[in-house]
């Protein structure tokens, strides 16, 4: 796997590359894997060396996350990660493309995927955040679960958010977090514990985790699928105890494209971490039907 450095609005950003060891049709697309919040491209750690046998394999940080930069003068949301993703398909990739993404990354490959058109082949969506138009609140996420933890008015001071992030970056509170949405924790190892820890110490880290309390939403996912015209992939760990996985597959299932395919996994918030066998196998049977 090659590093393949990029930079989006003059700032550094990590990205991987891994292509097939044969020979591959020159029309088949690419695959953009896109990590949730707090990750970074390591989180795709069982799924880039299986995937790479068919396609050529892009993983990415997001600006504010993993080994990418987190200057102070960004505006952190939805926007700026969905217009990250299309610079980086046409400046780097410039093919079609499949765009995976999980959690927060999920909303961001939807968003870029919508907004790619002919150029995105497909999308995948692995227990994707993100608002429908009709939700008054969010679902649960980690600035949600913050202010539910310690109140709404305490976290908006800035000595109580230093408190707050020097815990969540301690390694126990990490594998704590985890234990917590991994349903089989087999994988939750020190490797991933360090590959969370190790971007929390970076320059500016404490800023891009003070923004999560006010991340702005971005346009709803029901409006998103509604532009989308490329196919759909939703994976589910069904036990995920951060998004009410059953819930959430059943609003999803209103507003997603008629055509889209699901697979239902026993797994938590990451199954492509969790269970990559499935979530590797689902993948490959999917994109063989593209074509």
């Amino acid at each position: 796997m090659e590093t393949s450095p990029w930079s989006y609005l003059g700032h550094p950003v990590h990205a991987v590359c891994q292509q097939p060891n044969q020979p591959i049709p020159a029309d088949r697309p690419a695959l953009l894997l896109v990590h949730g919040f707090g990750a970074s491209t390591d989180h795709w750690r069982y799924n880039i060396p299986v995937l790479s046998h068919s396609h050529v394999v892009h993983a990415i940080d997001l600006l504010g996350f993993g080994r990418s930069a987190k200057p102070s003068d960004l505006k952190y949301g939805g926007d700026l990660w969905r217009d990250q993703l299309v610079a980086y398909v046409y400046e780097r990739i410039g093919r079609l493309t499949v765009i995976a993404g999980n959690s927060l990354g999920g909303f961001a490959a939807l968003a870029a995927g919508a907004v790619l058109g002919e150029a995105c082949a497909g999308v995948v969506l692995l227990n994707a955040a993100g608002p429908f138009s009709n939700e008054q609140k969010p679902p649960r996420r980690w600035g949600a679960i913050a202010r539910q933890s310690i109140g709404s008015a305490l976290i908006k001071s800035p000595v109580l958010q230093r408190i707050l992030f020097e815990n969540l970056r301690r390694p126990s509170t990490i594998r704590r977090t985890l234990n917590q949405v991994y349903v089989d924790k087999t994988n939750v190892d020190d490797w991933l514990v360090e590959s969370i820890r190790r971007p929390s110490l970076d320059p500016g880290a404490f800023g891009v985790f003070r923004t999560v309390f006010d991340i702005p939403q971005g346009q709803p996912l029901d409006e998103l699928f509604a532009q989308l015209t490329a196919p759909l992939l939703l994976v589910w760990g069904i036990r995920d105890p951060w998004i009410n996985a059953p819930g959430r597959r059943s609003t999803f299932q209103r507003y997603a494209p008629k055509s889209t395919t699901e697979v239902v996994l026993e797994a938590g918030h990451c199954p492509h971490d969790e269970v990559p066998d499935q979530v590797n196998a689902a993948l490959q049977n999917w994109l063989a039907k593209l074509g």
